[in-house]
């Protein structure tokens, strides 16, 4: 069948809209114009259709005109949006769907996109071949519908992005080309996770490295016309103007210069960032997010703390010159760094960087994990970045748990272990009996682990919800201050309140235990400590100096205002309490807070023993015994020094100080008493040995720069791993505590736009591997707090969708039993 001429083509459309009683659109007739220009010079024939210069009456004639192009001599409609569309968002969708598979470039740029536009184009899919989603209010990216046809995605400038969805890319066979510029993506393990999904990409950014010479940025870099087109297919489809020019670094690559103009689309990139965002509309949606307010929002002030300076603001005193690529501790001191090529030095300084591009060794970790991957960030990848990235990776990161190469499945284990168990004695009939080379029950234990964490890169986040039950007071809900697992009783926990409470929980089915109190005698409960040979009491501390030790055995579940005082016992204040711990046979226990002296108490008979005086030069915010004897403890202080003590030698002369350059937030002993756990102000973690303070590990954490910024740190999985998380941070971080390498990182995300959440305090689970409690308290809109249960071995989605599958099971309410 004959292919519809343009000319036809363009008399239906004026027929359609005499038919609708409406004028034709001079912009869809001009489009026609240019569509047969192009065809007349033998170039591809394009319509575009330009979204600004419609109203809704033009919808209908137009849309009969999209469903007749699939029969026409229109081999490509590009469709943009312009600067002032008000087009309704449904019937800039129904074009798009009508076009079908000669849908080229879909530019939104400037589109006003309302939630249930993001969330319908999301889960429908396009068949565009590039998509311009700049400047989106996605914050967690579930691009589930079918994109078969996209090679070429921009969501530079979506300020609200921070993470994905687990199957967010499993639709884009295709995908070549990604650019995530300014955005919030932070993580790196997820985000590889959902990157490598994409069997085609070759091309990535997060950051647009500009090279530039002393007179400025090079030419073509930023001073880009405006209005340079966002993507041309007929030139290979690329996006925009960016700085680089990747024939230049043609003797680098075996990459030919056809190669550099097609597998590289954004290699003519602009970043048009020369506007603020306006934010409006309110959602609850967790993957569409609009602010709570209008407001004028500036993601570049949001990044000031976090890494180097941006857009061409240079420290010359810190410039890097070197003829390596990206040395990480040089990018993140500069954000500039020089390139030798043959003879010519290529000086290139970073713009418009996601927070993901400050994460320590960041190139080298995306590089190591997306083999396929060509570009990073403008830059061509070498194959001495290949090689320096796979040794990076080896040095500082934990590919899967307890040093596995590769990922394995649940069953396969299960079916190893069954096999090895089958056969445990081999024996022939010249033989005497004899053990098979098989693995120990532990080796499958950690190879689980291994196994169930590698299939689990977005871990399972759970909110502690556990509410008061006061029948006049059922909206009331507590704000935990403090908390710690039971040591014996697995499904116990017990948390201290900003109000004074102490609440016993079984955080297995969020049910309340016992319930205490505050009736004026507390403030907010800062130490806590469960005794080990007495199981169901607990000494409690607030920062008032009340310090009282409870037996949950003689405290009621609901919350009332009554107080029980059976099994309660009262001692001496300590004033302006921090810590608290019992020794290990249960006898004594210390106090410390805001001063430089440790008092010692007697559980049995209630009276304090002796104050410890001076013993730092400033004022001891932890204390704690050893596990396993009775007379050591360690003491931490913001004086910068971490001292072992022993009460058999009357503590006037530490064993050894061993001293942090910040101050020390905090210590713990490894379940087994070989190492102490030090973390002192902005993320300087390190890993004593017990028995002289020698430095064992330090687990290079990288700074962020604030004095403010207290972390604190525990074990997991007995002493196998650590976990660290930072007041002014929302990441907690997974590392190896036998090689300090990092195994992964865990973001906590507000429920909404403009909540921001950050780690007040953390526990490893003393019973399940890999699973770990986060006090994790709001900034805004109000100091809330709460527990978040995570377990790294199982995934989210895995979560929802068991879940979903159990419910789906269950028979109806309206079926017989």
């Amino acid at each position: 069948m004959m292919a519809t001429d343009i000319r036809t083509l363009e008399e239906r459309y004026i027929d359609s809209c005499r038919r609708h009683d409406v004028s034709p659109n001079p912009a869809i007739l001009s489009g026609f114009f240019k569509a047969d220009v192009k065809k007349s010079h033998h170039e591809p024939c394009t319509l575009e259709i330009v979204l600004e210069y419609l109203k809704d009456i033009d919808f209908h004639p137009l849309l009969e005109l999209c469903l007749e192009i699939g029969s026409s001599e229109i081999e490509a409609v590009d469709i943009r949006c312009g600067s002032s569309c008000v087009v309704e968002g449904e019937y800039a969708l129904t074009l798009m769907h009508a076009v079908n598979q000669k849908l080229g470039i879909v530019d939104l740029q400037y589109f006003s996109f309302g939630k249930d536009f993001l969330r319908d184009l999301s889960q429908r899919g396009l068949t565009c071949q590039v998509l311009n989603l700049q400047s989106s209010h996605f914050r967690k990216l579930n691009m589930a519908g079918e994109f078969m046809k996209l090679h070429t995605l921009n969501l530079d400038f979506s300020t609200s992005l921070t993470s994905f969805k687990e199957d967010c890319f499993t639709c884009m066979p295709n995908l070549m080309c990604l650019s995530m510029c300014e955005t919030r993506i932070s993580n790196l393990w997820t985000t590889i996770a959902a990157l490598s999904k994409l069997p085609s990409l070759v091309e990535l950014r997060f950051q647009s490295w500009l090279c530039c010479d002393d007179a400025g940025l090079s030419s073509g870099s930023l001073g880009a016309d405006e209005n340079t087109d966002f993507c041309q297919l007929s030139s290979g489809s690329y996006i925009g103007a960016s700085s680089m020019d990747f024939g230049e670094f043609s003797d680098l690559n075996s990459s030919t210069q056809e190669e550099h103009g097609t597998l590289f689309p954004f290699h003519n990139m602009i970043l048009d960032h020369g506007f603020q965002i306006s934010i409006e509309d309110s959602s609850d949606d967790s993957e569409v997010d609009f602010s709570s307010q209008q407001q004028e929002y500036d993601f570049m002030e949001l990044l000031s703390n976090t890494g180097p300076r941006r857009d061409g603001e240079i420290d010359i005193q810190n410039e890097v010159s070197t003829d390596t690529l990206l040395n990480k501790n040089e990018e993140e001191s500069s954000g500039v760094f020089t390139r030798q090529i043959a003879d010519v030095s290529l000086k290139y300084i970073s713009c418009h960087a996601s927070p993901i591009c400050f994460e320590k060794h960041y190139r080298e970790y995306m590089i190591a994990s997306l083999p396929k991957l060509k570009v990073l960030d403008n830059l061509l990848i070498r194959k001495i970045d290949r090689e320096r990235a796979t040794n990076t990776f080896s040095n500082y990161f934990e590919y899967l748990p307890y040093k596995r190469k590769q990922k394995e499945s649940v069953v396969s284990i299960l079916q190893k272990r069954e096999i090895k168990a089958s056969h445990a004695y081999v024996r022939t009939p010249m033989q005497k009996p004899s053990y098979s080379s098989g693995k120990s029950q532990y080796f499958y234990t950690r190879s689980l682990c291994a196994a169930k964490v590698g299939s689990s890169p977005w871990p399972l986040l759970h909110r502690l919800s556990i509410s008061g039950y006061n029948p006049g007071d059922e909206s009331r809900s507590f704000r935990p201050r403090q908390f710690e697992y039971h040591p014996s009783i697995s499904c116990l926990m017990v948390f201290g309140t900003l109000d004074g409470e102490i609440v016993v929980v079984n955080h297995e089915n969020e049910k309340i235990v016992s319930y205490i109190p505050s009736l004026g005698a507390m403030n907010s409960v800062l130490g806590l400590c469960w005794l080990k040979k007495y199981p169901s009491k607990l000494i409690a501390g607030s920062d008032n100096g009340s310090l009282k030790l409870y037996d949950i055995k003689h405290m009621p579940p609901a919350v009332t205002g009554i107080h029980y005082s059976a099994g309660t016992v009262t001692f001496d204040e300590f004033d302006q309490l921090t810590s608290v711990h019992v020794n290990s046979s249960d006898e004594l226990f210390l106090a410390s807070g805001y001063s430089k002296h440790v008092a010692l108490y007697d559980i049995s008979s209630g009276r304090r023993l002796q104050v410890f005086t001076d013993m730092h030069q400033e004022h001891i915010n932890v204390v704690k015994f050893s596990n396993h004897s009775p007379s050591i403890f360690a003491t931490s202080s913001f004086d910068q020094d971490v001292k072992l003590w022993d009460l058999r030698q009357k503590p006037v002369q530490a064993c050894y100080t061993a001293s942090s350059s910040k101050g020390n937030v905090m210590v713990c002993f490894s379940p087994d008493d070989h190492y102490l756990l030090v973390s002192a102000v902005d993320n300087e973690v390190k890993q004593l040995l017990a028995v002289d303070g020698r430095v064992h590990l330090n687990f290079g954490i990288a700074p962020t720069g604030s004095s403010q910024n207290y972390t604190r740190s525990y074990y997991l999985n007995g002493r196998d791993y650590i976990v660290s998380g930072s007041c002014d941070e929302h990441v907690v971080r997974v590392c190896c505590a036998q090689t300090g390498r990092r195994l992964r990182d865990i973001s906590l995300e507000g429920k909404s736009s403009g909540t921001s959440m950050f780690v007040q305090s953390l526990r490893g689970d003393p019973f399940r591997d890999f699973n770990m409690s986060i006090l994790a308290a709001y900034t805004r809109p109000s100091s809330k707090s709460e527990i978040v249960k995570v377990n790294l071995l199982t995934s989210t989605d895995q979560y929802s969708k068991e879940n979903s599958r159990l419910q789906n099971s269950r028979p109806s309410k309206s079926m017989g039993a």
